[in-house]
C-alpha cells in the first residue's frame, strides 16, 4: 500500500478547512444580506407609513381650513340675516301699530274730509271769481259716483295743489261776461296770479278789472286796456314777459292775509 505524503494529507485537511471556512463565510453573508433586505423592507414599510401619515395629516389640515372658511361664511351670513330679521321685525311692529290705529284713522277721515272741503269752498268763494264753477266742481263731492273718504281726501289734496298753483300763473281764456246792465258778451279774460283779474272785449274798446273790495268790475281807460292786451299776448306766449302797469284787483292787506 502506497503511503501519501503527510503534507498532502495535511494539505487536504487544510483545503477542507478552507472550503469549510468559505462555506461558513457564505452563510454569514447570506444572513447579513437577508437581514439587510428585512431592514430595508421594514424601513420601506415605516417610510410608507410615514408618507401615509403625512398625507392624512395634510388632508386633515386642508379639511380643517375648509371648515374654518365655511364657519366664517356662515357667521357672516348669520350676521346679515340677523340684521334683516331685526329690520323685518321692526317693520312688522310698525305695521301692527298702524293696523291697531287703522279703525281710529278711518273713523276720523270723514271729519277731515269735511273740514278740508269747507276750507276750500270758503277759499274759492272769497277769492277772485275766475273759473269759479270749475273750481267748486273740483271740490264738492260727486253725488252720482260716491267714493271712500280716503279717495275723496286725495282728490281734495289735488284741488289744494291746483289752487296754490293759481297764485303763480298768468293765464288767459275766452268766456262770457254778464254785467249788471246789458246782455252777456264774449270777452277775453286775463288773470295774473291772485292779484289781478281783467277782461277785454275782442275789439279792445272795453275792458275792466275786478275789484274785490266792491265785488264789481271797474272800467279801464285806454292805456290800461293796452296793458291788458299785452298781458294776453304774454299769457299766450306771443310776447316776452314784461312789467304790466295795471290796477290790482285786491289791496295789499288781502294779499298778506293768505290769498296768494
Amino acid at each position: 500500500m502506497l503511503k501519501r505524503p503527510f503534507f498532502a494529507l495535511h494539505g487536504g485537511w487544510l483545503a477542507g478547512v478552507l472550503v469549510s471556512g468559505t462555506l461558513m463565510a457564505s452563510d454569514e453573508t447570506v444572513d447579513q444580506a437577508a437581514q439587510s433586505v428585512e431592514a430595508q423592507q421594514a424601513q420601506s414599510v415605516i417610510q410608507q407609513q410615514i408618507d401615509e401619515a403625512d398625507d392624512a395629516t395634510r388632508s386633515a389640515i386642508e379639511e380643517l381650513r375648509h371648515l374654518e372658511r365655511e364657519t366664517r361664511q356662515m357667521e357672516a351670513s348669520n350676521a346679515a340675516l340677523s340684521g334683516r330679521l331685526a329690520s323685518e321685525a321692526e317693520r312688522q311692529q310698525r305695521l301692527g301699530q298702524a293696523l291697531d290705529t287703522l279703525s281710529d284713522t278711518r273713523a276720523a277721515l270723514p271729519a277731515v274730509e269735511q273740514d278740508m272741503t269747507e276750507q276750500l269752498i270758503s277759499w274759492i268763494e272769497s277769492d277772485l271769481p275766475f273759473l269759479k264753477a270749475e273750481r267748486l266742481a273740483r271740490v264738492k263731492p260727486d253725488q252720482q259716483q260716491p267714493s271712500e273718504s280716503a279717495e275723496r281726501i286725495a282728490n281734495l289734496l289735488e284741488a289744494w295743489r291746483a289752487e296754490l298753483a293759481y297764485g303763480r300763473e298768468v293765464d288767459s281764456w275766452r268766456g262770457r261776461l254778464q254785467l249788471a246792465e246789458g246782455n252777456p258778451r264774449e270777452v277775453e279774460y286775463l288773470r295774473v296770479g291772485r292779484i289781478g283779474f281783467y277782461y277785454l272785449t275782442p275789439d279792445g274798446r272795453e275792458g275792466g278789472v275786478w275789484d274785490k273790495a266792491s265785488g264789481e268790475w271797474q272800467g279801464l281807460d285806454e292805456r290800461a286796456r293796452r296793458q291788458v292786451r299785452n298781458g294776453l299776448r304774454i299769457a299766450d306766449d306771443q310776447r316776452t314777459p314784461e312789467l304790466l302797469r295795471l290796477p290790482l284787483s285786491i289791496i295789499a292787506n288781502d294779499h298778506a292775509g293768505g290769498q296768494q
